[in-house]
């Protein structure tokens, strides 16, 4: 595998609406290292969520090309990107997106039952995880029955439970208060250090970007 995680290179992402063009990204060229604990940092409309959603499979560029776990993703189908996105990138969204009616321990092994992985194998991985969140006497709750900081953790947990190329992580402390922000980014940090695993987040929250190892501020859709 390279020593890249992810690979932009020269990426434009170009809205149309009504006969009016809006460039959300102008020629962004960026590289993340594998174990890398990375932010993209800069006021709202800078560009940073377009870029984290192109780089996650979610849209595709207007041009360039990105490389995600050394494999080129701008070409790929939909159907193909889904695939990929799903066994590649992990995701921690502002939303959290828990199911509900499942418990801690059954969101974190959702993606594993959905690519067949065998039960024992599912249930090994994700105990591991629960426990690695600080979470452990947890794992038969319901996310209503946790904080929003404990949810938050099983979101990271999931996130990892498919050893993706990169976590993709847009504001993962923006509904936290600063205790409990503090506290997710140094579980990230965490395992970013247990398991080798490559953290990008979208922020402007200080809390963030005063913990990662490297930021890339964007304005205007540009690295500057």
């Amino acid at each position: 595998m390279s020593q890249l995680a992810v690979e932009v290179m020269g990426v434009t992402k170009v809205y149309r609406s009504g006969g009016v063009e809006t460039a959300a990204l102008r020629g962004v060229d960026l590289t993340v290292e594998v174990g890398g604990f990375v932010a993209l940092a800069g006021p709202s409309g800078s560009g940073k969520t377009t870029l984290l959603n192109l780089i996650g499979c979610l849209d595709r560029p207007t041009g360039g090309q990105i490389k995600v776990g050394g494999q080129v993703t701008t070409g790929l189908s939909a159907n193909r990107r889904a695939d990929f996105r799903a066994q590649s990138i992990g995701f921690v969204f502002q939303s959290l997106n828990l199911i509900p009616v499942l418990t801690v321990l059954e969101n974190v092994e959702l993606p594993l039952l959905l690519h067949g992985v065998p039960a024992a194998e599912r249930r090994r991985r994700a105990t591991g995880l629960v426990a690695a969140v600080g979470l452990a006497g947890k794992t038969r709750r319901r996310p209503s029955e946790l904080s929003g900081g404990e949810q938050q953790r099983v979101a990271v947990a999931r996130s990892l439970v498919t050893r993706p190329a990169v976590v993709l992580a847009d504001e993962p402390t923006a509904s936290l208060d600063s205790a409990t922000g503090v506290a997710i980014i140094e579980v990230m940090r965490q395992l970013n250090r247990e398991y080798g695993a490559t953290f990008l987040f979208a922020t402007h929250d200080p809390i963030v970007v005063e913990r990662v190892d490297r930021v890339v501020r964007l304005r205007d859709g540009q690295v500057v």
